[in-house]
């Protein structure tokens, strides 16, 4: 009976001691991350008052996790920078061009004022002549009507310039109507002064009205 009971205290002690075998093994594996038991002994642990051991994967994998964000984060960041660089140059570039085009635009905008001044000199300084020649003929024509005295009273009216294209238009008409000019007899009627004056001129420049 004695060797009864021996035998069911080693078979118990064996028991005991396989249980214990196989707990400190799972346990020795959960720790070393080979499997995940943590949930399964999670009455173990408590059981001896301490804490379910978090895995070994489980407790690498959560930083390198970190690491690889934070990398990623990193890189994306970088990118992100040279990215608004090239878009700060992009719009610095398109800002020069919209510049110049401006410049280009206010020059020819001026050159079409300044071109514009100048035709309208030149369509005013066209009428001018245009007046001045119709004055000219104009005077030229009447004088010829009057006696010479008095056609010499209204040249001396005018300055020597104009004295000079009405004698030039009235010789012009003279040979136009096939008459004899009258220019020669006005001037012999002016001061003899004046009338060398008009006469070097005219011999000395050039005609002012053809």
């Amino acid at each position: 009976m004695a060797r009864g009971n021996g035998g069911i205290g080693k078979s118990i002690f064996l028991l005991i001691l396989i249980v214990i075998l196989v707990l400190g093994g799972l346990l020795w594996f959960d720790y070393l991350g080979v499997i995940h038991a943590k949930k399964v002994f999670a009455p173990v642990y408590k059981m001896f008052g301490l804490e379910p051991q978090t895995s070994v994967t489980a407790t690498t994998s959560k930083p390198l996790t970190a690491d690889l964000d934070e990398d990623r984060l990193a890189k994306r960041i970088e990118a992100l920078d040279i990215r608004t660089q090239e878009l700060d140059k992009r719009e610095s570039d398109i800002k020069k061009v919209e510049d110049q085009n401006e410049a280009i635009a206010k020059e020819l905008e001026d050159r079409k004022k300044s071109q514009d001044e100048r035709e309208k000199t030149f369509n005013n300084q066209v009428k001018k002549y245009d007046d001045r020649s119709a004055n000219i003929e104009t005077i030229a024509s009447y004088l010829n009507n009057m006696p010479p005295k008095t056609a010499v009273e209204e040249l001396l009216s005018h300055d020597d310039q104009d004295i000079i294209d009405i004698l030039r238009k009235a010789d012009e008409m003279a040979v136009a109507n096939k008459t004899v000019s009258m220019s020669s007899t006005w001037l012999m009627f002016m001061p003899a002064d004046r009338a060398a004056t008009i006469q070097r001129k005219m011999a000395n420049k050039p005609e002012s009205l053809d």
